[in-house]
């Protein structure tokens, strides 16, 4: 990176009125340098089937190319338009809870070929008019991409291809494995495998999931494969992570796997950092974020959407903005971006408010981003491509995660506990961060775990006997291994040990 970038996700289309050249104006006056477009208007882009128009992407990309203001363009196609619907109603994802209605975003089935068919016709349209523009730093690929609980009959199919594939055909093993001797749910033939949504095994629905997170990685690293046919090698691919939410960022998403989207699609890894503000502003979302996307390829990172406003008790006091914007870079964000410029004046996120409020006026929020838009600027030499290296490592993962979700830790008689896997990590992670101490967060099966002087295993419930091993060795060698309880109860198949626990690692403990 040359410089910092501060930006903006910008909808021309959105506008009650024509004011591109006054929003241009006033972003110059603000330091912005950057503006994410277009991932959001898929129905605008192509309002009929095969019947494209791209007019608003291009008058804003002709306006910020002649204002120095960078653009990064997002895919449009994690929200499909009414006429995909109303011709092919199956494109919807049948979930647990049967066949979705169309009206919200993300509630397709990211498998499904009709899907696939248009979202690549629109993708390489939408490339055509944009890849080859000076002002087109890099493109963003769909819109926190999760699998939407998709099950239908097409990811079942493709489910059992790959049990098949992961036991060598092997029933008994897989049923041994699986414990689905257990109220007769063994499966005797490959024809007979029932529907996993209404599983009671535990091995079996959190092997579900983890083929469903795997339909994500697939299905960015195809729009990748897609979008490298025509960027030139000075444009970046990102894709903005999310994590789980409780009203704000917290914890490891369960919907996708970080580590693998990273290693499949992405140039540069990117997120979305949502946090309490005001009084429940800790820092502690920010640097949670922050590190779990610098970990990602242990590099610089963009953070494409933060709050500038959002809810009415998210408006920040005055000094947070430009608090929350150091607190990105100091976890090693290249790109501080906000959701969004302006507030939108129609339907669901009307008050998640951006850097300006509806009458389009400054306000101290805006007066605030102009004070971080010269920091940036002026800064940059000093701030731009600043790197870290931790001493201390916090192992993460989504299997545990999927696992601890069937078996809650306090879970009753009467049903799940409240405490899952997310709790501990940040019970962890946020007693570390109040002694400030800096982490990065690496997978069980990491190689290099020497380069660190101590590793925190929060809840590592689920783990192959290979990852227990490296981490045995790891103590041997003469690491610190800090780990919670609930670690190293069952393998990868969420089969406990019948061994003392913690099993491989009782007599390192």
């Amino acid at each position: 990176m040359k410089e910092l970038l501060y930006g903006a996700a910008y909808y021309d289309e959105y506008m009650p009125y024509e004011r591109l050249a006054k929003d241009v104006s006033m972003m110059q006056k603000a330091g912005i340098n950057t503006v994410r477009i277009a991932e959001s208007t898929w129905s605008t882009c192509e309002p009929q089937e095969g019947v494209f128009d791209f007019s608003h992407v291009i008058r804003v990309m002709d306006a910020m190319e002649k204002a120095g203001i960078n653009v990064i363009i997002g895919t449009p196609t994690y929200a499909v338009p009414t006429w995909m619907v109303e011709a092919y109603p199956d494109v919807l994802a049948e979930t647990v809870r049967g066949r979705g209605i169309y009206g919200t975003r993300q509630n397709m089935d990211i498998t499904h070929p009709v899907y696939r068919y248009h979202a690549e016709k629109v993708i390489r349209k939408l490339m055509e008019v944009s890849a080859h523009r000076k002002c087109v730093i890099g493109f963003q690929l769909d819109n926190e991409t999760k699998y939407y609980g998709t099950a239908g009959r097409n990811v079942q199919l493709g489910f059992v291809k790959y049990l098949r594939e992961k036991f060598h055909n092997d029933l008994d093993t897989m049923n041994h494995e699986f414990g689905l001797d257990y109220w007769s749910n063994r499966i005797n033939a490959w024809e007979d495998f029932p529907d996993v949504r209404g599983t009671i095994n535990g091995s079996l629905g959190a092997e579900f999931e983890k083929y469903q997170r795997s339909l994500v990685e697939e299905f960015l690293g195809w729009q990748a494969a897609i979008v490298s046919e025509y960027k030139r090698e000075d444009q970046f691919i990102t894709h903005n992570l999310d994590f789980e939410w409780r009203g704000y960022s917290y914890g490891v998403q369960p919907a996708n796997n970080h580590f693998e989207i990273a290693k499949e699609a992405l140039t540069v890894a990117g997120c979305d950092i949502y946090h309490p503000t005001q009084d429940e502003l800790t820092g502690a979302e920010i640097a949670f974020g922050g590190d779990m996307t610098r970990s990602l390829k242990q590099n610089n990172y963009f953070v494409l959407e933060t709050e500038a406003q959002g809810y009415p008790c998210w408006t920040p006091y005055p000094g947070q903005l430009r608090q929350q914007a150091f607190s990105h870079v100091a976890s090693g964000a290249a790109l501080v971006e906000y959701w969004h410029w302006h507030s939108i004046h129609n339907s669901f996120e009307t008050y998640w408010r951006g850097l300006l409020s509806h009458d389009f006026k400054e306000n101290h929020v805006y007066c605030e981003a102009k004070t971080i838009g010269r920091d940036f600027a002026a800064l940059s030499p000093a701030l731009c491509n600043l790197k870290k290296e931790n001493k201390v490592a916090m192992v993460v993962s989504n299997d545990a995660l999927s696992a601890l979700d069937w078996f809650r830790i306090d879970t009753t008689a009467e049903g799940p506990g409240k405490t899952g896997y997310n709790d501990v990590v940040r019970w962890m992670y946020d007693a570390l961060y109040k002694m400030n101490v800096e982490v990065d967060f690496i997978e069980p099966s990491c190689k290099d775990m020497d380069r660190y002087q101590m590793v925190i295993v929060p809840a590592l419930y689920a783990a192959c006997e290979a990852d227990l091993q490296r981490m045995k060795q790891y103590v041997a060698d003469g690491g610190t291994l800090v780990a919670t309880f609930k670690t190293a109860f069952a393998n990868e198949n969420i089969k406990v040990s019948h061994e003392m626990q913690p099993h491989i690692l009782s007599n390192c403990f």
